[in-house]
């Protein structure tokens, strides 16, 4: 099941993630995939550090902005309009119960998508997320509870990039981001997507 949850505030999207995560576990519903784009909100993994956060949160809540600290792997990374952002709710025990080839799968996934748009995604050795050309275009930061995963990954597609320079991406001072619009050099309709 899919279900589009549309422009919504990263906190209520966590809010329905783990309502879904427990209903999956107890078996009331079906695996399941939440899309959404969020309002900007820059978010940190469990092994993330606030130093890779390159701008003061003070200086960010003037902007309207929010740092939060997450449950998800991985470091610090930015949500906005513009980004697909998708929350698998699936249970990998029927699917192996291995959390590394699952993401993997994200992966693949990512690469499919782009392929679409006739653009080459690729993994680099060592780095979890989908590059192109040396830029990271998707991350993935997950977590599992009773083998159900939640959290998931985001594809750049029309994302304002600049809030990126606000953060070493993925705790990583040299990571530059790109979208598929900036490879396009055209908007992409996030519905099509």
């Amino acid at each position: 099941m899919i279900i589009d949850l549309g422009l919504i505030d990263y906190e209520e999207a966590y809010k329905i993630q783990r309502e879904s995560v427990g209903r999956r576990i107890l078996g009331e519903i079906d695996d399941s995939v939440l899309l959404a784009e969020h309002y900007p909100v820059f978010t940190i993994g469990r092994t993330g550090r606030m130093e890779n956060m390159l701008v003061s949160e003070k200086a960010l809540s003037g902007k309207g902005l929010k740092v939060l600290r997450v449950d998800r792997g991985g470091d610090i990374t930015f949500h906005g309009p513009g980004q697909l952002v998708a929350y698998p709710v699936l249970d990998l025990k029927n699917r192996g119960a291995d959390l590394h080839r699952y993401l993997r799968c994200l992966e693949e996934v990512l690469i499919g998508t782009l392929k679409n748009y006739s653009i080459r995604g690729q993994r680099l050795e060592g780095k979890t997320g989908v590059w192109v050309n040396g830029e990271k275009i998707a991350s993935l930061g997950v977590a599992v509870k009773g083998w159900v995963t939640y959290h998931g990954l985001s594809l750049n597609v029309n994302v304002d990039l600049g809030f990126f320079s606000m953060i070493n991406p993925c705790g990583m001072s040299e990571i530059k981001m790109t979208s598929v619009a900036g490879i396009l050099g055209r908007t992409v309709g996030m519905d099509i997507v």
